[in-house]
């Protein structure tokens, strides 16, 4: 459309204020297609039962997998979640304690090759009065940061501004999974 079609801000409803409009067209799909799970609904629990593009899932391993985070601090906001339901570390198996581990440097490698990652922000918030948005089921962050990627939305804004949506991350991070070796 052209901006003679569309008209100018002007001509909408509206009444002028003081805040800034932060579009996401991308989160819409969450909206329309109900990919929003009961409330008592465990998404780390659902996860893996849909595609790897669904959940935005980039790696299974056998204990555990690794999922990109809805809500992210970073593009590339990664987390680590065993398969199994349980809520806090010291409940984890050792295969799964491992597996975490595992993975969790292995996320560290291919975020450094696909996106180029200076540093890392990992760790755990256990329970809800922790931090835990998702406080029954275990899993670790792991957010990638650069050099001067600090900037003042979260602080005054509450904005986060991400470069990419959720599913070209998701795609490039399955890709560079792919091509990491398999011994260390």
């Amino acid at each position: 459309m052209s901006e003679q079609e569309l008209g100018n801000a002007a001509d909408f409803a509206a009444t002028p204020d003081a805040f800034q409009r932060l579009w996401t067209p991308h989160r819409l799909v969450y909206i329309q297609s109900g990919q929003q799970p009961d409330r008592d609904a465990c998404p780390f629990c659902i996860g893996p039962s849909k595609t790897d593009e669904e959940a935005l899932i980039v790696h299974r391993g056998k204990h555990a997998y690794v999922i990109l985070n809805l809500f992210p601090y970073n593009s590339g906001h990664l987390l680590v979640c065993p398969y199994r339901h349980v809520d806090t570390y010291d409940k984890a198996t050792t295969e799964e304690v491992v597996e975490i581990a595992e993975l969790t440097q292995q996320a560290m490698r291919v975020l450094k090759s696909v996106s180029h990652a200076h540093g890392f922000n990992i760790g755990m918030n256990q329970g809800e009065v922790a931090g835990a948005g998702i406080a029954g089921h275990l899993h670790q962050h792991i957010v990638p940061r650069w050099r001067n990627d600090s900037n003042f939305f979260p602080i005054i804004a509450e904005t986060k501004a991400l470069p990419k949506l959720l599913g070209e991350v998701r795609d490039e991070i399955a890709r560079g999974w792919q091509s990491l070796p398999e011994s260390r």
